[in-house]
């Protein structure tokens, strides 16, 4: 099947679960929330494991995962109908019930991240249109999105963080009631660390939002503890450290679970949000909720990094880049063919990576990969870079 096949498909799928029901009372034989956490200063308490909608799920699972106990939901503009689809679980459920974040973005397939240059009124906007789509009057959470990843520029990058307009817009939308908090998030891959100091350091920001899990960033815990002692909310995602398969032996929890217990165990974590696809996924997540990360826990983690460590790009890093003569966005192409092959977004990783003005099959004239001399976890780049743009690429 070629990749317009693929597309043509995935709709149809979409249309098939329609008629999924929902069921008002939760089952308590099944897992549910067993924490919830404040952020920062803000009042406002999340469920420690909270839903994330990269992948937009159907009404009914966002439903579901409400009735175990979820209060936070993640989305955006650009992540397809994503609003619109938590838009029709709202109206079963009252408001206030839930916490919801969402993106200055334009609508549409990701990425659709306002830039620097933006005005004002772009900023209002868009929050007026997630507004309508959610069919809401007001949104907790408003983020500034993907910090690091428009630009390698340090400097250009923290402009975008601290744009006049887009801190004017905020404090308008504040005013009005159409947003009651501002955030910044950031996946990297460039200076994601250094940005999200930078956002905490400059008292604008009521929350961060940035990848962490047992397999990088060095730097960041200093980040977090600066956030937490500054009463900023901190929340963590790509909490999976790229969701590879791994086998369960006999007596071991699920790689998941012990991932995701490993992030709860820093205090400073206001909560995680991971995306939930269907209730599988909401029973296996689950299981870690307002659970102690154990040493068992710490040898499914220690098995897992033995197994992927030379092939898991860990997203917030980007040294590679520095060494490619073509200028290949090589993170962000790693990160999108994860989407696809670990995360089941396949959909979203092909509309993604076609709108990539460099493309990986650049790669097949390189003689000398600079990439792989620059990647400090060893990764044989090249080869992960051509199997990105052949999974990724739509033919005709």
């Amino acid at each position: 099947m070629n990749r317009r096949d693929f597309l043509k498909t995935g709709v149809l799928a979409g249309a098939s679960i329609l008629a999924l029901p929902y069921q008002a009372k939760g089952d308590n034989k099944k897992p549910a929330i067993n924490s919830y956490r404040e952020i920062g200063k803000t009042g406002l308490k999340m469920s420690d494991i909270s839903l994330g909608t990269g992948k937009a799920p159907h009404p009914s699972i966002i439903l579901r995962a409400i009735d175990r106990g979820i209060n936070y939901i993640d989305t955006a503009p650009d992540y397809g109908d994503s609003e619109e689809k938590l838009g029709k679980a709202l109206k079963r459920i009252k408001r206030e019930r839930v916490i919801i974040a969402t993106k200055f973005c334009r609508h549409g397939s990701y990425p659709k991240h306002l830039l620097l240059g933006s005005k004002k009124k772009d900023y209002i906007d868009v929050v007026e249109g997630s507004l309508r789509r959610l069919g809401t009057d007001y949104i907790d959470i408003c983020f500034v999105h993907a910090m690091g990843s428009v630009s390698k520029d340090r400097q250009e990058e923290l402009k975008r963080l601290l744009d006049e307009e887009m801190l004017s817009a905020a404090d308008t939308l504040k005013r009005d009631g159409k947003i009651r908090f501002l955030a910044v998030s950031s996946h990297g891959p460039h200076n994601m660390e250094e940005l999200m100091y930078e956002a905490v350091k400059s008292n604008h920001f009521d929350i961060i939002m940035t990848a962490f899990n047992f397999m990088k960033f060095p730097r960041l815990p200093d980040v977090l503890r600066e956030a937490h002692r500054r009463g900023i909310g901190v929340i963590a995602m790509k909490t999976l450290a790229g969701a590879k398969d791994m086998e369960i032996k006999p007596g071991e929890e699920p790689f998941e679970v012990a991932a995701l217990k490993w992030v709860l165990k820093h205090r400073e974590i206001s909560g995680l949000v991971i995306t939930m696809k269907s209730i599988k996924e909401i029973d296996l997540y689950l299981q870690a909720s307002g659970q102690p990360f154990t040493a068992r826990d710490k040898r499914v983690l220690d098995r897992y990094a033995r197994l992927y460590a030379r092939q898991y790009c860990r997203t917030g890093c980007g040294e590679c880049e520095y060494g490619c003569p073509k200028g290949i966005p090589i993170a962000t192409t790693l990160r999108y063919r994860m989407y696809y092959e670990d995360y089941g977004m396949e959909k979203n990783a092909i509309l993604a990576y076609n709108q990539l003005n460099s493309k990986a099959d650049q790669c097949l004239s390189c003689s000398e990969p600079g990439c792989e001399s620059r990647c400090p976890y060893g990764l044989r780049v090249r080869e992960m870079l051509l199997s990105a743009h052949e999974m990724l690429t739509l033919t005709a």
